[in-house]
């Protein structure tokens, strides 16, 4: 693990030891609803104002991105969704750091008897995920949207961190993050290499075409933070190119990094990689093409994702 990772957890350790709600946002505790310690403030959402609890004790996550937030800043929420049905809530988040979360429903179909059930004292997800569910949710606890996930995961964060009681935690989260980019740079071999090394990110998608991602999404900040070169064609607003088998072409650079959601062979990543068209990629023949965890890099938004990924990125770049 990168240093700055290192340092981040130290900080994260020592604040949640020496902050009086640590253990109680933990789902270690009874079910019943203690008060929230301190006052009330406002926070403006997606939804609006909204009226939370200055430290929260019992917090209910409706997406990934919400997850990471509260498990980098040291917060164990006491539920969360998963995006499959017996699926792990986190396959890279510390498997300590998750014991006793109780599974409330599927991303964008949370189950609100399962929630009530846990005397939430705060509930933060998205207006992009659970819009149709917000007056319900609401009437349980106090709840925060942001709009979305993805390109938009630095401004989320520093909401949720408000809401969370760790805007001070938060602040070094991001000064560590700024300067693991600035190593991974240099390993890079600096700006100007870095800039000249055309980047792509390949996802096979059973059921779906092939995407090429784009600017607008949490992959693509990333490379964007790294001010790495990109294909003309994804280096523009969107979020991604979507093509068939015969267009792989498109997705051709320097670096490829690819991930496949689903069956592989359903996906047709088996097919594709084994083609000719891939081969012919300059990534492929130079022996720069890499797969990547694809529940990571898609579901792992926020800063300890972004931090894995940089590592696997220094890992192979380097």
């Amino acid at each position: 693990m990168a240093p700055t990772l290192n340092r981040r957890a130290v900080t994260v350790a020592v604040a949640a030891a020496l902050a009086v709600t640590a253990t109680a946002c933990g789902s270690g505790t009874s079910d019943a609803k203690p008060a929230a310690k301190g006052g009330k403030h406002t926070v403006t959402t997606a939804m609006g104002k909204v009226e939370v609890p200055d430290s929260p004790r019992r917090v209910v996550v409706l997406d990934t991105d919400a997850l990471d937030s509260a498990v980098t800043l040291g917060i164990t929420p006491v539920g969360a969704v998963t995006a499959e049905a017996g699926a792990p809530m986190s396959s890279y988040l510390p498997q300590d750091r998750l014991k006793g979360i109780k599974p409330v429903g599927l991303i964008a179909e949370p189950n609100l008897e399962a929630i009530d059930g846990l005397n939430p004292d705060l509930i933060i997800s998205s207006k992009a995920r659970d819009e149709k569910s917000y007056q319900e949710l609401s009437k349980i606890a106090p709840t925060v949207f942001t709009e979305t996930t993805g390109p938009d995961w630095r401004k989320n964060f520093a909401l949720h961190a408000d809401v969370l009681g760790r805007k001070e935690e938060a602040e070094q989260v991001v000064a560590d993050y700024e300067k693991h980019v600035a190593e991974v740079t240099g390993a890079l071999g600096g700006a100007e290499k870095a800039a000249r090394t055309k980047v792509g990110f390949v996802r096979f998608i059973e059921g779906a075409d092939t995407r090429l991602y784009m600017n607008d999404t949490f992959v693509g900040s990333i490379l964007k933070d790294l001010k790495v070169g990109r294909a003309a064609n994804v280096d523009k607003t969107g979020f991604s190119v979507d093509i068939s088998p015969e267009r792989i072409g498109e997705g051709n650079a320097d670096v490829i990094f690819y991930s496949t959601y689903g069956d592989p062979a359903k996906a047709e990543e088996t097919s594709v990689t084994g083609g000719k068209l891939w081969k012919n990629l300059d990534a492929v023949k130079n022996d720069k093409a890499f797969k990547v965890d694809d529940s990571l890099w898609m579901l792992g938004i926020g800063y300890t994702g972004a931090d894995r990924i940089l590592d696997a990125m220094k890992k192979h770049l380097a």
